[in-house]
């Protein structure tokens, strides 16, 4: 198992252990637990700040995985659009996570909307992708939700979150965001094809 997944587990053990404990001794074994998972998270995820710490503190009630939702956008060539993350991290769909009270289908819009400029309507849904913890991925197990989308309006424009959007042929991206690869050749197979396939759980 990668180190930063069982470091993953032990602190959602250690928080859901913390909301549901009512005796003292075990609360102190999993505050241990805690402290021990966010001080080796620091060894492996660069940079691991104290935004990160704080939110590992903050969590409340059973810990899940973090849900994200993805816009899969096709222009008549077959190209997607992709935007290059201004972290440096590589090529991805616009996507984003879902916030409180809010369904993946709007997450998606929404996305688009801030991150290209677009107005898009949700065609299907391509699938919905884990993504594990990992020393490249990240301290969290996320699971994305991917859309194949249609423009319906708005302009092209790039946001503070990128340096470049660009459509790709597939094939020719050198350097995608984690999984992204994935959730795009997902998303054509479903682009190219003439009947409704099954979404993907992956």
């Amino acid at each position: 198992m990668d180190i930063v997944a069982l470091l993953n587990e032990i602190q959602s053990i250690a928080r859901t252990g913390l909301n549901f404990t009512s005796g003292s001794y075990d609360r102190e074994r999993y505050e241990r637990l805690l402290q021990l998972s966010v001080h080796h998270f620091n060894k492996f995820i660069q940079p691991f700040d104290d935004e990160v710490k704080l939110r590992f503190a903050e969590e409340t009630g059973y810990i899940t995985p973090k849900v994200g939702a993805d816009a899969a956008v096709f222009n008549e060539k077959g190209e997607i659009l992709l935007m290059e993350r201004a972290d440096g991290s590589g090529w991805c769909l616009p996507c984003g996570w879902v916030e409180a009270n809010e369904r993946p289908i709007d997450t998606v819009i929404r996305e688009v909307k801030e991150e290209t400029g677009l107005d898009v309507a949700v065609k299907q849904l391509v699938g919905v992708f884990t993504r594990k913890a990992s020393a490249q991925n990240g301290p969290h197990t996320m699971v994305a939700v991917v859309h194949l989308c249609e423009i319906v309006g708005g302009e092209l424009t790039l946001s503070h979150e990128g340096s470049a959007l660009k459509y790709w042929r597939l094939e020719d991206v050198t350097h995608w965001h984690p999984n992204h690869n994935k959730y795009a050749f997902a998303a054509r197979k479903m682009w190219q094809s003439d009947k409704l396939l099954p979404a993907i759980s992956d």
